[in-house]
């Protein structure tokens, strides 16, 4: 199962929804602020990063494009998950380098679409039961 990164510096969210993907299968690294997002993005490559756009000190938008910036981490997904969705945001978000957007409270089957289709794992998994059919 690939890995994520769920970048979020609220305890009880970052909880609750970790445990919510890990239940259902995912492998879940979690990083509590920019400064160690950065960090786990270099160190643990992870398939896809959900990253709260907000964040004390060095905000999700900052974190985005750090990650676009750098060589290593540049490919990465990224969905970027707020609470506080302003008109706009969406476009912003698209517009330093994440490749979704999302809101919270999270409805999880709507984020797992999102995280499947990025990772494009329907077409992985149908390869991996039909090996050779494109």
């Amino acid at each position: 199962m690939p890995r994520l990164l769920l970048v979020e510096d609220n305890e009880m969210n970052r909880d609750m929804l970790s445990r919510r993907l890990i239940k259902h299968g995912w492998d879940v690294a979690v990083a509590v602020d920019g400064a160690e997002a950065l960090a786990r993005a270099l160190s643990d490559r992870p398939d896809l990063i959900l990253l709260d756009l907000g964040l004390p000190e060095m905000d999700g938008w900052e974190v985005a494009k750090r990650l676009r910036a750098h060589e290593d981490t540049r490919g990465i997904p990224i969905i970027a998950l707020t609470a506080h969705a302003m008109a706009g945001d969406r476009e912003r978000a698209l517009g330093v380098g994440c490749n979704d957007y999302d809101i919270k409270p999270v409805n999880l089957p709507r984020l797992e679409a999102k995280i499947r289709a990025l990772l494009d794992l329907e077409r992985r998994d149908r390869s991996a039961d039909h090996p050779g059919d494109p």
